[in-house]
């Protein structure tokens, strides 16, 4: 085995230790219930107390393993989370739910996109700040990240955004709900949940903050956006040849994003396995075999994130300064103000 390849080992199995400690940490009550924090986020905070304390002291011929656990297994994580999503889910929360997640993504994309460019903040860093509020928080800035070609910064602040917003009213829309100001049904504040929250563990914590029936139908609300990530992801890697403004990177030089086709080949083959599940008598080891695959998929997002974080140095978020996080509550507003007339407009009460 040559040095390169033990010291790539090396560079894995420290992101693996070091992911073992957040996935461990986010099954604690204070961080799973309380703080409701998922192991992406503990990931990428634990990554960047490295980078900021002990980061010097890692050898260099192991930052070949950090990189690979950023970059292609990242793009493994982004295809087995296909396995989490069915058609069926589609089918489900009936078209207004899938109308409502359309206009909320691709407005959300374009407000973003513009905002930023008013903000001077370039297309990168712009598109990611808005995909992850845009489609699934931490885990769609992690799919745009290798289709914008954009610096492990850029995604840490990404995600900082979503975290910060989407843990806000993680605690205001069940206080808003039980209050009466909104005036919307459990239907429609389902819908209305899961089509504007960031993450999906902030829909699982306000729905579950506000009943059952509301948590179900947000969920799956929120999976179809999940879905969306996909064609998102496409439609960046086209128009992004032409919107690069950052370091003038050629069209050519923009890769197309293969892992959002598997992505959508993993949704169709998850759907096919659940319905010969069904068929066949197999429900309890299906859905054995997709807990187990959850399981290694959550690990391999949080070794990801780790990585990623372990590259974030404060230096960086000083020069990145509060224009993301402008943008960020730009786009949070949007989402909170136009989703709820959205919703008015479009579900029956």
């Amino acid at each position: 085995m040559s040095r390169l390849n033990t010291g790539t080992l090396r560079g894995l199995l420290l992101v693996a230790l070091l992911g073992s400690a957040a996935y461990s940490l986010a099954q604690l009550p204070l961080f799973s219930t309380t703080l409701r924090l998922s192991p992406l986020i503990l990931g990428i905070l634990i990554g960047m107390v490295v980078a900021n304390t002990v980061h010097h002291r890692i050898p260099k011929d192991w930052h070949s393993g950090l990189a690979l656990a950023s970059k292609q297994i990242l793009r493994l994580a982004i295809v087995l989370y296909g396995f989490r999503l069915t058609l069926s889910d589609v089918a489900y929360a009936g078209w207004e739910a899938l109308l409502i997640d359309m206009l909320m993504v691709s407005s959300v994309l374009l407000l973003g996109w513009l905002v930023g460019r008013w903000l001077g903040l370039g297309n990168r860093l712009s598109l990611l700040c808005a995909t992850g509020s845009a489609v699934c928080g931490a885990a769609a800035v992690l799919g745009a990240e290798p289709v914008l070609r954009a610096r492990t910064d850029q995604t840490v602040i990404a995600v900082s955004t979503v975290v910060i917003f989407g843990t806000l009213l993680m605690f205001v829309y069940p206080v808003l709900y039980h209050s009466g100001l909104l005036g919307l049904s459990d239907h429609q504040m389902a819908i209305y949940t899961g089509a504007t929250l960031h993450e999906v563990a902030h829909v699982a914590g306000a729905g579950a903050a506000m009943g059952g029936e509301i948590a179900g139908l947000a969920t799956i609300t929120k999976m179809i956006r999940v879905i969306l990530l996909a064609p998102v992801l496409l439609v960046l890697s086209f128009c992004f040849k032409s919107a690069d403004s950052d370091h003038g990177v050629g069209a050519a030089k923009i890769p197309f994003p293969w892992f959002a086709v598997y992505f959508v080949l993993a949704i169709l083959a998850n759907s096919g396995l659940d319905y010969l599940s069904q068929a066949q008598g197999w429900q309890e080891l299906y859905t054995s075999g997709m807990s187990g695959m959850k399981v290694v998929d959550d690990f391999l997002l949080t070794m990801a994130m780790t990585a990623i974080g372990m590259d974030a140095q404060v230096a960086r978020f000083k020069q990145a300064g509060w224009r993301p996080f402008l943008l960020a509550l730009v786009l949070c507003l949007w989402l909170v103000g136009g989703g709820y007339l959205a919703v008015r407009l479009i579900v029956p009460a």
